[in-house]
């Protein structure tokens, strides 16, 4: 988290003031007009990524720096020493193990940004960073060694790889992205793929893309590597792995499980639901032309009983005398 932090901090902060830039790192440091301003506190990151160690420096009036010089030593040591150098403006004077490992953010050393970048992270890299800073003081060559320090600590890489899969169907050729952790601007990693077996690991004979690596900023990149095949029914519940290669031997894998469908699937899960479909469908139709059938007898019903009480009415209400002839004449 630091690394991250650290790295999106200065990138977009490079622009603002120092005191905005200070007041986010903790307050500077001042001695004799000299002040430094660090990092407070740890800073943790994994082994085979990168870390950027924040730092501003402010000098006396009079004083012109020239060079930035990084030293590394134990935290129980007083001052660390020319044999600890780990970056100098001069490349000659740093030891083979730190050249171009260690990267000063801002070549620009008037502007008093002394952060550096140290890429291709080891645990050996654990220990006290120091800075001194060389230049002329009144036009006479003289440097100054600040007292505080920052304190780094690599541990072992715990971070995957992210591996992006996509709905994967049976014949159809699909593509899954391996993306290797971190934004370092060092030495890239080695990103194979490998199908995981029942008892061994074996290397994907697919169509796997070289190495790329995107250039976010000046000094970061993120690297990732594409593997391309057309699934069948073997693959479905295999695993495949991503795994990532850092130098020193420091590696990280990633392992998913790929999950294959097919268009026989779907035509047999659409075969399986039709029965069902037309099942409900006729019995819908059952129920209706019964609710209809029983609306028509009630509707029949009511008609003839209707028909009925009127004709009864009718007689009751006829007292004419020729009724009266014709229902009295004797057979």
């Amino acid at each position: 988290m630091f690394t991250f932090f650290w790295m999106t901090l200065l990138f977009f902060l490079w622009g603002s003031t120092k005191n905005t830039v200070e007041s986010a790192l903790g307050r500077p440091i001042c001695s004799g007009g000299y002040c430094i301003t660090l990092n407070e506190g740890e800073i943790t990151t994994e082994a085979g990524l990168c870390v950027v160690i924040p730092c501003f420096f402010t000098m006396a009036d009079g004083f012109t720096p020239k060079a930035i010089v990084w030293f590394k030593c134990e935290p129980w040591r007083r001052r660390c020493g020319d044999s600890d150098v780990v970056f100098h403006t001069n490349h000659d004077k740093v030891p083979s193990e730190f050249l171009g490992r260690v990267l000063l953010l801002d070549p620009d050393v008037s502007q008093g940004n002394c952060s550096i970048m140290i890429n291709d992270l080891n645990t050996s890299d654990s220990g006290s960073y120091q800075l001194r800073v060389n230049g002329f003081y009144q036009g006479m060559a003289d440097g100054l060694t600040f007292p505080s320090r920052t304190s780094l600590s690599v541990k072992g890489l715990y971070q995957r790889p992210t591996v992006m899969v996509p709905p994967l169907t049976e014949g159809q050729q699909a593509t899954l992205t391996c993306t290797a952790p971190g934004l370092c601007s060092g030495s890239p990693p080695t990103i194979t793929w490998m199908w995981r077996g029942k008892t061994e690991d074996y290397h994907v004979t697919g169509s796997t893309s070289a190495l790329k690596t995107d250039n976010l900023t000046a000094v970061t990149q993120r690297h990732s590597s594409t593997l391309t095949f057309k699934p069948s029914a073997k693959h479905h519940n295999t695993n495949v792995i991503c795994k990532v290669s850092f130098p020193g031997n420091i590696t990280t894998e990633e392992s998913v499980s790929l999950n294959i469908s097919s268009d026989h699937e779907k035509h047999v899960s659409v075969f399986g639901v039709l029965p069902w479909v037309i099942a409900g469908v006729s019995l819908c139709v059952h129920v209706f032309c019964m609710i209809y059938i029983w609306h028509l007898w009630n509707t029949r019903k009511k008609k003839k009983l209707t028909e009925d009480q009127t004709y009864v009415s009718l007689q009751k209400r006829d007292t004419s005398s020729e009724y009266d002839v014709i229902v009295q004449r004797p057979r």
